[in-house]
């Protein structure tokens, strides 16, 4: 799919990219405790004893993290484990109260499955490729280490300890910087469609560690880097690229590629060492012994399996079997709202075809102008499809529908109620037309000669007039067949 390359002193390098995306689980309560997850709280008020690790205190998993981690692995037609098992990862840092974050290495609850993604919007089945997913486990996420309070002094926030997260794991499929973007936007997309992660970047909940190595075409794979925390896909994409690049000079000049994690500054566009990467045995991973393995029945299984919706892959199936063409089925259904928004306006009557195309440049250009987004929208689905209904029966031409949205706009009234109001009917009244017809040709006898001398171009011309004169009303293919007659 990809055909990006690196070229260095020595020739073309290939870099192969994974990525690990942590993905914070949609839930009002954290995974082992009760304690709420609302973004943007007061630090340390949204923390219970077991977050706190106080001595005593037992961790209980939370069944709607659960339910949320495998409705994600199904949507990616993963296997799910129905055993699985938490373990305990030590390390010591001071965000972390426990001493240890409750993990799963040895037995993920979701195991293999794969995502599509295109990197062609105008030809997304000639341009698709599929990248490998190794597993999603469940864990918890660290607090918050706070420097910018004191000058001397940093602080811990709990707000997020033990705040429930997915990692999902790609195989090293990604062979670009394009690729890797269009894998965590398509991932992305899936997790708000299943609604498992609201994919908010900005805020944090969903972030990746960016796994980077090169090689010459046709070698063993290479040392990889781990980049951290990278917060959007802007981000994951520069890395791969900036990372790839340093790692070329560098075995080029002679080095070699020490496996490490690195960390992103996009102030400078460049990845910096921030230590020695660790193997699994660093961590002296071992099962959990306050928390039980998880076992999953075939009702709990089916429950979550009827709650899942339609997906994107399948909604664009869909909207092009009903004559969307495939560019404008990928732009419907990238965004869960946009998809949303669509087959609202589907459900209110609208046809497929010219509804796509309405909502992607009327709509979408009115909004951009606007600075709003979709769920902002002054038009609804419903008085979008009362428009549409007037243009497709001819009530109003294609220019006087133009005139109605943007009164639409201004006003929220419907199209209807604007159209009666204001005298916007589209005219078909072919005596009318004829006169105004018979006006334009008087009123312009240089360009009536040039086309009866075989300046053909100039039909436009008439029919331009012939519109303005009349407001814009008449009906443009009544228009074109009575000038074709009155021109000879």
């Amino acid at each position: 799919m990809s055909d990006y390359r690196i070229q260095g002193a020595t020739g073309e390098w290939e870099v192969v990219i994974g990525l690990e995306v942590h993905a914070q689980v949609t839930s009002n309560a954290k995974l082992f405790s009760g304690a709420a997850t609302a973004f943007g709280a007061e630090p340390n008020t949204q923390v219970s004893l077991v977050d706190a690790a106080m001595p005593g205190m037992l961790p209980v998993p939370n069944r709607e993290c659960i339910r949320q981690a495998v409705r994600t692995g199904m949507a990616i037609d993963a296997q799910i484990n129905k055993w699985s098992r938490f373990d305990r990862k030590n390390y010591f840092y001071a965000d972390l109260p426990q001493g240890y974050q409750i993990s799963q290495l040895y037995h993920p609850l979701v195991g293999e499955g794969a995502i599509d993604i295109s990197l062609d919007e105008k030809n997304p089945d000639a341009s698709g490729k599929r990248i490998g997913v190794e597993r999603i486990h469940v864990e918890q996420d660290a607090g918050k280490l706070m420097h910018d309070q004191h000058p001397t002094r940093s602080y811990v926030d709990l707000n997020r300890s033990g705040v429930a997260l997915m990692e999902i794991v790609s195989k090293p499929d990604m062979a670009s910087p394009a690729e890797a973007g269009a894998y965590l936007r398509k991932l992305r997309s899936i997790l708000r469609y299943v609604g498992s992660c609201d994919g908010n970047m900005e805020e944090g909940s969903m972030r990746a560690d960016v796994n980077v190595s090169v090689r010459k075409p046709g070698d063993p794979l290479g040392t990889r880097t781990e980049t951290k925390n990278v917060n959007s896909v802007r981000f994951v994409m520069a890395v791969v690229e900036q990372e790839a690049r340093r790692q070329v000079d560098v075995i080029e000049d002679g080095g070699r590629i020490v496996q490490e994690t690195r960390l992103y500054d996009p102030d400078r566009n460049e990845t910096r060492s921030m230590r020695s990467k660790e193997d699994a045995h660093d961590y002296r991973y071992f099962p959990d012994p306050d928390l039980l393995p998880l076992e999953l029945d075939e009702a709990f299984l089916a429950e979550c399996r009827e709650s899942l919706p339609e997906l994107p892959d399948a909604k664009r199936a869909r909207y092009e079997g009903l004559g969307v063409t495939p560019y404008h089925a990928a732009v419907l259904t990238a965004e869960v709202e946009t998809a949303r928004w669509f087959d609202a306006l589907l459900d209110a009557g609208a046809k497929a075809a010219p509804a796509a195309n309405w909502l992607t440049s009327e709509l979408f250009g009115a909004l951009n102008r606007l600075g709003k987004g979709l769920e902002e929208s002054p038009v609804s689905p419903t008085q979008a499809a009362e428009l549409l209904g007037l243009i497709a029966d001819g009530t109003v031409s294609g220019t006087l529908a133009k005139q109605v949205f943007e009164i639409m706009l201004e006003t929220g009234q419907g199209a209807g109620a604007i159209v009666e109001e204001r005298g916007l009917k589209q005219t078909s009244d072919t005596g009318a037309i004829e006169k105004v017809i018979a006006d334009v040709m008087a009123a312009n006898p240089n360009q009536l000669e040039q086309y009866r001398g075989g300046k053909e171009a100039l039909f436009g011309f008439f029919v331009g007039q012939t519109m303005k004169a009349m407001g814009g009303k008449a009906n443009p293919g009544v228009v074109n067949e009575l000038l074709k007659k009155a021109l000879g």
